[in-house]
């Protein structure tokens, strides 16, 4: 059984449909979706929805791309809210947090300042309550990495990756896992494919970060955890192996990554 440990289920995207689709997942073999928040307003979204869905968990966190809204007010809600979930068996991450340098408007320094003081503030969020942290890292694996040092968190995950061989070797070596999606079925994503293919097995996680980030087979179209076992497959491909050996592989990784799940699959 697979593990889409990234997709943001609540999207607008998916509207009425969101149990339809997590009930599609199930039926085609994803066992766990993990819906990250990314704001203060969806804190209560992201509960209720794992809390419907039987294969759904979630995590709480303040995305970089809201931060430019956000207030200093969030970040103690956001450790109340924590601080009130660690009962629920549902609840098994900080995130979606992290930095973006990828939007202008994000790079400006006001705004860079006040992302990384986000970032670093919900890394000590997830350091004091023994949580593993999902990570946005577009454009900023470096920066991301700097903070990580200085503030370390009990693992996670860097979402998305599409950085270096070295700054592969260096989330490792912070106790970090790699998600890989839809990206890496893209045959002109040729930096992603050789990442995927030769990184430790052990340290890869499966995502698709639905609705964005669609598979080749259905790019442009919305993205979905029913994708999941098809983008497994694609792994398998890149490294010449079994899909069942990477199925187990991956869900060994996720469980590795996000402790908190294993309860949940039990």
């Amino acid at each position: 059984m697979w593990i889409d440990t990234h997709c943001h289920l609540d999207a607008h995207e998916f509207g009425a449909d969101a149990l339809g689709v997590a009930a599609r997942a199930a039926q085609a073999g994803v066992s766990m979706i993990v819906i990250p928040a990314v704001e203060r307003a969806n804190f209560g979204v992201v509960d209720s929805l794992a809390h419907a869905a039987p294969n759904a968990s979630y995590a709480l966190g303040i995305h970089p791309i809201y931060v430019p809204g956000a207030r200093d007010e969030d970040l103690a809600a956001l450790r109340a809210a924590v601080e009130a979930a660690m009962g629920d068996p549902r609840f098994v991450a900080i995130g979606e947090i992290g930095l973006d340098f990828f939007i202008p408007m994000l790079c400006e320094p006001a705004l860079r300042e006040k992302q990384e003081r986000f970032f670093r503030e919900q890394l000590r969020i997830a350091r004091d309550f023994g949580l593993p942290v999902l990570t946005h890292v577009r454009r900023s694996q470096d920066q991301v990495l700097k903070h990580l040092r200085q503030v370390t968190p009990p693992g996670g995950i860097a979402h998305a990756f599409n950085g270096s061989e070295q700054q592969a070797a260096t989330f490792i070596k912070l106790g970090m896992h790699l998600g890989f999606g839809g990206a890496m079925t893209f045959t002109r994503a040729l930096q992603i494919r050789r990442l995927a293919a030769g990184l430790p097995l052990d340290r890869i996680v499966l995502e698709t970060d639905a609705p964005d980030i669609s598979p080749s087979w259905i790019h442009p179209a919305r993205n979905s955890p029913e994708q999941l076992p098809a983008i497994g497959a694609a792994l398998a491909g890149l490294r010449g192996i079994e899909v069942a050996e990477v199925a187990a592989a991956a869900r060994r990784s996720s469980l590795a990554a996000i402790p908190r799940l294993a309860a949940l699959l039990a």
